[in-house]
């Protein structure tokens, strides 16, 4: 185990709970103030602490005591959920049901506050939780994990059958919670670096850490924090906040509030996002500001264009500014963010006058664009070609003799490997039909539209004729339309040789 690190040079923010509960009148600027707090530190640091009141902190250091008695020094961990009927025999260590009723609360106020920072209703995942109150005869989909070891958030995974004890730890839910009588969680900020989180916390204290479930609801906007457990004798309580088995995951809010989401966050049942991301979690990745790659389809590596393009228009960023807080932007997506006066990845505030020139990314999307420049141009050259030797092929198609085999050996002569990897079959404003595939809009299905801009790796910007919308396609799903005279000179082939 590596030697503890130093102390973060930013301490991670505390707040009150009290403080992150919506309220009205006078303390609506104490809860701005507090929220804003909370969802930087997330966003700066990957964790936060939340301070409880007394009345929960006294019942959290009971079930610490209780969790030391249970265990009498032995390392072992006990993993409890609210509604679960225990088995004969089954001992439970005491005060776990009111330890779960004061996390569960707490981790649902950190979960509103997180919505509200990202101008969304408090409420709005309460749909995606279970029941409160808890109905009669369920079992809660959140669990507490009950431990007494050394590495004992590691041992939470040995629980689940997931990960070795001596991985760092990224949590499938919403929120995670932990609270222990001496410090010992590490975790990873956003640029890598681990610090001791919970240094000058005590039990009353409860760090707070966001799983992949948030950062797929919110499209990326919220980082997974990653974290481990120092080699140290401790009783801790890991709460995690789970979305229900029958909810679907997916961005529509963050997409009503006017944020930008990928097309990798894609609808995903809860059931199968668990069950992938339990799948994966023995890979452990160190970009975790990206969605980690699943074995479903709603995660993905991102490429270098991807990266080098902006993600509204598809154009390369050369002209990428770099925001205050470090996030890079250009194209459609830097003017939304000075519109908004908000970077779109940590949602801070912008100021428009003190951005300055990324001549950095600024050079390298401009090499890539050469090179895709280059690519396009060759392969409309090998377009042109095609049609000269499929005209000078009419005559003999139409005295019975067949060309077809010479017009390939052509082709296939001047080169062969640009045939078969042409990406960009079709040249702005040439005119398409619109074939779809199952993500493409029905509304856009069987419809006639124009190339109005080519964008990476195939996808063009079309425009429909008939509504004047437009939208982002890959050149599988269009099929070239011949233009009018085209489409009359070769009626009027046919006739003649009819």
């Amino acid at each position: 185990m590596a030697a503890s690190p130093l102390h973060p040079p930013s301490p991670l923010a505390r707040v009150r709970l009290e403080d992150v509960v919506p309220h009205d009148g006078a303390a609506a600027p104490a809860y701005a103030h507090a929220v804003g707090a909370l969802d930087a530190s997330l966003a700066l640091r990957g964790a936060a602490v939340l301070e409880l009141p007394a009345a929960d902190a006294a019942v959290v250091r009971c079930a610490l005591e209780s969790t030391r008695a249970f265990f009498r020094g032995r390392p072992a961990a006990y993993l409890y959920r609210a509604g679960r009927t225990l088995e004969d025999g089954e001992l439970s260590p005491a005060c776990m049901a009111d330890a779960f009723r004061c996390l569960g609360k707490a981790a649902r106020a950190a979960l509103s506050a997180i919505a509200r920072h990202l101008r969304l209703r408090t409420d709005v995942f309460n749909h995606l939780l279970d029941d409160a109150p808890l109905p009669v005869n369920e079992v809660s989909s959140s669990e507490l994990l009950v431990a007494y070891s050394h590495e004992q958030l590691q041992s939470a995974q040995a629980l689940m059958g997931c990960r070795r004890s001596s991985m760092p730890v990224v949590d499938r839910g919403f929120v995670t919670l932990v609270a222990s009588d001496h410090p010992g969680i590490e975790v990873c900020d956003p640029n890598g670096h681990w610090y001791l989180a919970d240094g000058g916390s005590g039990p009353s204290d409860l760090l707070l850490l966001t799983g992949r479930a948030l950062s797929h609801v919110t499209a990326g906007l919220r980082p997974i924090s990653q974290y481990r457990a120092t080699n140290e004798n401790r009783a801790s309580l890991t709460f995690r906040l789970m979305p229900h088995a029958n909810a679907i995951l997916d961005c529509s809010p963050i997409l009503a509030a006017g944020h930008c989401i990928r097309q990798i966050y894609q609808p995903v049942p809860a059931s199968q996002f668990m069950d992938d991301s339990c799948a994966e979690v023995h890979v452990v990745s160190s970009h975790l500001e990206e969605p980690l790659v699943s074995q479903g389809n709603f995660v993905s590596d991102p490429s270098l264009r991807s990266v080098l393009s902006d993600p509204l228009s598809g154009a390369f960023l050369e002209d990428a500014m770099v925001l205050q807080c470090g996030h890079s932007f250009g194209g459609l997506m830097l003017k939304k963010a000075i519109e908004m006066a908000r970077c779109t990845i940590c949602n801070r505030e912008v100021d428009s006058t003190s951005l300055f020139p990324n001549l950095a990314l600024r050079a390298v999307a401009t090499v890539v664009k050469m090179e895709d420049d280059r690519r396009l141009f060759h392969n409309a050259a090998l377009r042109k070609r095609r049609k000269d030797v499929t005209e000078h092929a009419d005559v003999p198609r139409r005295t019975g003799s067949s060309s077809r085999d010479d017009v390939e050996h052509v082709l296939d002569a001047e080169s062969p490997a640009a045939v078969k990897g042409v990406q960009y079959p079709f040249a702005v404003g040439e005119r398409v039909l619109i074939m779809g595939n199952k993500r493409t809009p029905e509304k856009f299905v069987g419809k006639e539209a124009v190339i109005t801009l080519q964008c990476l790796n195939g996808w063009y910007l079309v425009k429909a004729l008939d509504s004047g919308e437009s939208t982002r396609l890959q050149y599988r799903s269009l099929r070239k339309l011949l233009e009018p005279q085209t489409l009359a000179r070769m009626q009027g082939l046919v006739s003649l040789r009819d």
